[in-house]
């Protein structure tokens, strides 16, 4: 009777310790990050910190100044700001436009090429951004050079950031969308084009309503990238003008001063609002996906 008592007591002891560790763990991998969350907002209103506090400017703990956020009657920082929505919303459109209508093909149709092409996006996904700086470089100035064109979408323009960051983030979307329409059945889809409805619009009114979720999460991925892109605008952008925040931000960072980073706190506290914003348009059909948002097998 006794030892039925203390393996069942051992059991419910292995069980609820089964289910507090994994909270437990969680808890613990997310503190270095709610630290540092809270060391923006400390540091963003105080003349400086010493750890988590705030030091004023007589050297005491306390103060509150905005003394910070004068980098807001700065006119560069609204042309980088526009710049830096620019490229990111040019990436949530232009990727998930091709990834959308790319994903589709891969996942539906069967032609001669298919599977290498499959294979040659992993393969151009696995290249690292800086190893294609000079082939970029010569892209664009190539692109320079078209009348018209090159003046949009050439070198050192927003545009021709927004290219080259479409360009490499292609990969990655099109397999994400080839996996969201692997998931979706084929029934509807038979039913539009026996109606006699074309492919086009069967991906844009039947198919496309069925994977928001996924859209949703590769706009999001997009956004953040593009938002807070640095090694593209950096080195194919010259001058204020072209720039982006990523950019602007460093400035607060020079050679031979020191670094304000009561100020880089600031922008970075700047920076992450829009991305907030727009989670919070896209987090309810981003959530689907684990609400059981996409149903169906192929």
């Amino acid at each position: 009777m006794t030892t039925t008592f203390e393996t069942e007591r051992r059991s419910g002891l292995l069980r609820v310790g089964g289910t507090v560790l994994p909270y437990a763990v969680l808890v613990l991998s997310i503190v270095p990050i709610l630290v540092g969350y809270l060391w923006i907002l400390i540091a963003t209103f105080s003349y400086r910190t010493q750890g988590l506090f705030p030091i004023d400017a007589q050297g005491k703990i306390g103060g509150f100044t905005l003394q910070n956020w004068t980098f807001l009657t700065d006119p560069q920082i609204w042309r980088v700001t526009f710049n830096s929505l620019m490229i990111a919303l040019g990436m949530v459109v232009g990727v998930g436009f091709i990834s959308t209508l790319t994903g589709y093909a891969l996942s539906r149709m069967n032609f001669r090429g298919r599977k290498g092409f499959l294979g040659l996006t992993l393969v151009l996904h696995a290249f690292r951004p800086e190893l294609l700086l000079i082939a970029i470089f010569q892209v664009l100035l190539f692109i320079a050079g078209i009348p018209v064109v090159g003046k949009a979408f050439g070198f050192n323009t927003v545009g021709g950031v927004a290219i080259v960051m479409v360009s490499l983030e292609l990969p990655l979307g099109v397999w994400l969308m080839k996996g969201f329409f692997d998931n979706i059945s084929w029934d509807m889809e038979r039913a539009a084009l026996i109606d006699g409805a074309s492919r086009f619009r069967v991906w844009w009114e039947v198919i496309l309503p069925q994977i928001k979720p996924g859209i949703a999460a590769l706009a999001i991925f997009n956004f953040i990238s593009g938002w807070n892109a640095y090694l593209i605008p950096y080195t194919f952008t010259i001058g204020a003008k072209v720039s982006n925040l990523s950019v602007y931000l460093n400035q607060f960072s020079g050679d031979t001063s020191p670094t304000g980073w009561n100020q880089v706190a600031a922008v970075g506290l700047f920076q992450l609002i829009p991305i907030l914003i727009f989670f919070l348009f896209t987090q309810e059909a981003l959530l689907n996906i684990y609400g059981g948002g996409t149903k169906g097998g192929a």
